[in-house]
């Protein structure tokens, strides 16, 4: 799909990428100052283990900036930028007979969220609790981004070694270090766009 974006973008084949921002320090820090947070993500050293880094990349000029586009066949994320670029991201992505494809728009933003499972995952899933509350245990790590009315989410996970993965039940999964780079970055109406 890169390519394909490439040539939309009507780049030039001499265009290199730049290198990934996380080989300039060993964390990103949390703008945020959320102490609790970077404890967190200091002292579990999964949390830096992503086995896809973040870096800039190029990228088509059809989305305007603040746009989120997820590629679920490549396991991307990318924050649109502007002037051809934008913030690549590893990603888990729903797994066979729960990916989905469409346009949504962010409708919250919550650190350390408290998880409900719905009805149909305890279904399926009879051992989920019933809620949980937030922190480094939950499945949805450090930050959420809402998804319009959907039960969908982008959100931070204890498992960063899925990235890359379709293991989910349709929620995107990111590092913990990265969700928290997003999440400081992308605005609560940013339009989400959810590619096969």
């Amino acid at each position: 799909m890169r390519l394909t974006l490439l040539a939309l973008a009507g780049l030039s084949a001499g265009l290199a990428f730049a290198q990934p921002a996380a080989a300039q320090s060993p964390f990103w820090s949390d703008p945020m100052g959320d102490q609790d947070t970077m404890k967190y993500i200091e002292g579990d050293p999964r949390a830096l283990q992503s086995p896809i880094p973040r870096q800039v990349v190029a990228f088509t000029d059809q989305y305007a900036p603040g746009t989120i586009v997820i590629s679920t066949s490549e396991r991307r994320l990318y924050l649109v930028t502007g002037s051809g670029e934008a913030i690549e991201y590893g990603v888990g992505v729903g797994r066979p007979g729960f990916a989905w494809s469409g346009i949504q728009r962010v409708s919250a933003k919550k650190e350390w969220p408290a998880w409900t499972p719905p009805a149909e995952m305890r279904k399926r899933r009879p051992d989920l609790p019933a809620y949980m509350s937030g922190g480094p245990e939950n499945p949805l790590g450090a930050r959420a981004i809402y998804l319009g009315s959907s039960l969908y989410r982008i959100h931070g996970s204890n498992e960063p070694d899925t990235i890359g993965q379709a293991v989910s039940s349709g929620c995107i999964r990111m590092t913990n270090e990265d969700v928290i780079d997003l999440y400081d970055r992308v605005k609560v109406g940013a339009k989400v766009v959810v590619l096969d």
